[in-house]
């Protein structure tokens, strides 16, 4: 979960791999550091904390040179310290290397490479991967990293140095997301497109079991053996503006702010107004197969099994299949039962989630098809998975997720009403959903108006220890969701729990310091929703109540009523995820967090 840069060409390397270093601190923000080819060798300067200190140290006191390396990291193995940071370097200091995964047998590494007289001075599994190719045979740095590879057990994307071959970096993936960025007789390395963008739109996806040479002259990618292999270059299709702040406080913000515009791109294209269907071309699924369809499985992690949730209740509803929604992490570690006709979804914002991408291939391993929903072009999901849908929502550089969510959402929408019209949905039903769908994004602008509303609520909660977050039915995994973003941003314990469930246990922790958000949008479990919050009131808990406009007083029973657009049962989440984001944004901001960057997480999950 660290952000791997590299450079090498005729330009100075150090603002390169600062400014995509920034760019890249979304996916670890505990250490960072350079090492940088010289003239006369590799020169390292790496400090913990963040890479605006990093760029500090390195304007008070410069490295020149054209060719580095750069990380900033999300600590495994070790503390976050100076020690511990990238790049690490072999015993002669001619070797440096980045490296973003975990190395399974690092510890019977370690005890060989010292017995051979290594000398180790970090804590990290990385460092032992610079010993091994110092130890390695061969005569380029390529022959020797390929050597090394061999040894390792676990997950790594690598950028590796040698003094003695300058302006060359050598790059190696297996389970970590790692591209080339190909520009005008300079080329870069990344784990994400969003540290290349400024530089060139053309990047190369590299595959497991990869290795790739890049010089001033040229880049080239090899298997084990040394034999050439072919990569596609891909252009990106967003420009720099979509990765800055334009104006806003915060990505977070900003990222809630573009949900009308993300939730269009989501939908362009695919609806099919007089069929009442969705135009999913890239799902690989003819209309035979769908009839096929006995099961479904959903694998995903955090917000992405959240989305997963609702989209279960979609699916079930318009398509009639029984849907099971499993954490990833868990999934591949469980009995996995083998129905006939099972399609396995996998959900990821990044395309690069460890823990989805490899119960995605264990359900493959299992005799299932499936398919992938993923926001990033070109990720591992959507290169291994046998179809899927793209989200298109942008980059999403704020840790806790918010647009990606409701593109989610969009796409299992898109998903259930095209499988739904090849088994047995109505024209007319599919017809009324289609329109209300192309509503969505004017609906998500009126229900983002309740920001200043927000704001002003936040004021009274931002010292609040614990809140509890109630829904029923498809927006019961909104208040999970809604407990997630307040926990994840502002570190209030806070809790998503089932309001009819409620009275099991969880109402022994209400009373009068106790905030219950509850959720309350028109559909038939609306009564019953409001009997949970007269449980509420009952015994002196603030009740926050989000509601559809139009619905009935409520303030007799709430402290606070916030009213959403109205649309149908099924399309709700979409609008009533709103103010829960903001809620948290809002209450985050007033206790000083970053809200960006909050404590012990990153963006991209890459290690299980």
């Amino acid at each position: 979960m660290c952000g791997i840069v590299g450079y090498t060409g005729a330009r100075r390397a150090v603002p390169i791999l600062i400014d995509g270093l920034t760019r890249l601190e979304y996916r670890g923000y505990d250490s960072a550091g350079v090492a940088v080819q010289n003239g006369s060798g590799i020169e390292v300067r790496k400090l913990a904390g963040r890479v605006d200190l990093l760029r500090q140290d390195l304007a008070s006191k410069g490295v020149d040179g054209t060719s580095g390396i750069a990380h900033t990291r999300w600590a495994t193995h070790g503390a976050p310290s100076q020690t511990n940071a990238h790049p690490h370097v072999d015993c002669t200091g001619r070797i440096a290397l980045v490296h973003n995964g975990i190395i399974e047998n690092a510890d019977v590494l370690r005890v060989a490479l010292e017995q051979a007289g290594h000398r180790f001075a970090t804590q990290t599994d990385s460092e032992t991967i610079a010993h091994l190719v110092e130890d390695a045979p061969g005569e380029t740095l390529e022959e020797r990293v390929i050597a090394a590879v061999a040894r390792l057990e676990g997950t790594y994307g690598l950028a590796v140095m040698f003094s003695e071959e300058p302006g060359k970096v050598v790059v190696a993936r297996k389970g970590s997301p790692v591209l080339l960025g190909v520009g005008d007789k300079e080329f870069l390395v990344a784990s994400d497109a969003s540290a290349v963008l400024e530089h060139t739109r053309s990047v190369v996806y590299l595959n497991d079991g990869d290795i790739a040479v890049l010089t001033p002259d040229g880049y080239r990618v090899i298997d084990s053996n040394e034999r050439t292999l072919v990569r596609p270059v891909h252009d990106i299709e967003w420009d720099l503006a979509a990765i800055e702040l334009g104006g806003y406080q915060h990505f977070m913000l900003k990222e809630i702010c573009e949900q009308p515009t993300s939730i269009q791109s989501t939908l362009r294209g695919r609806l099919l107004f007089e069929e009442g269907g969705a135009r999913l071309n890239g799902l690989n699924l003819p209309g035979a197969e769908c009839e096929e369809i006995s099961r479904i499985t959903i694998v995903a992690c955090g917000t992405s099994w959240h989305a997963g949730l609702v989209g279960r209740h979609v699916i079930e509803e318009l398509a009639g299949i029984p849907v099971d929604v499993e954490y990833a992490s868990e999934y591949r570690y469980g009995s996995q039962i083998v129905v006939p006709g099972t399609l396995t979804i996998a959900i990821s914002q990044s395309g690069e989630t460890a823990d989805t991408l490899e119960a995605m291939r264990a359900a493959r391993a299992n005799g299932s098809r499936v398919v992938g929903i993923v926001n990033v072009v070109g990720s591992t999901i959507a290169r291994e998975a046998d179809g899927g849908i793209y989200l298109h929502a942008g980059p999403e550089i704020g840790v806790a997720s918010t647009k990606a969510f409701t593109s989610q959402i969009i796409a299992l929408l898109l998903l259930g009403l095209y499988l739904g019209r090849r088994r047995g949905l109505s024209l007319s039903r599919g017809q009324e959903l289609v329109y209300q769908l192309a509503c969505l994004p004017e609906l998500v602008d009126q229900a983002l108006e309740l920001g200043p509303v927000l704001e002003a609520m936040a004021r009274d909660f931002h010292d609040t220890r614990n809140f509890l977050y109630l829904g029923r039915g498809i927006n019961f995994p909104v208040a999970l969701e809604g407990a997630l973003k307040l926990k994840e941003i502002s570190y209030i314990h806070a809790e998503g729990y089932p309001a009819a469930e409620m009275k099991h246990g969880p109402i022994a922790l209400i009373d009068e310091n106790m905030p219950v958000v509850c959720l309350a949008p028109d559909g038939n479990v609306y009564r019953k929703v409001l009997t949970n919050l007269q449980e509420v009131k009952a015994r002196g808990g603030k009740v926050i109540v989000i509601t559809s406009d139009g619905s009935p007083d409520l303030r007799h029973l709430a402290d606070y009523q916030l009213s959403v657009p109205r649309t149908v049962p099924l399309l709700s989440p979409i609008v009533t995820s709103i103010p829960l984001q903001l809620l948290a944004y809002h209450i985050a901001v007033l206790r000083g967090c970053d809200v960006d960057r909050p404590r012990n997480l990153a963006k991209s999950v890459t290690v299980e």
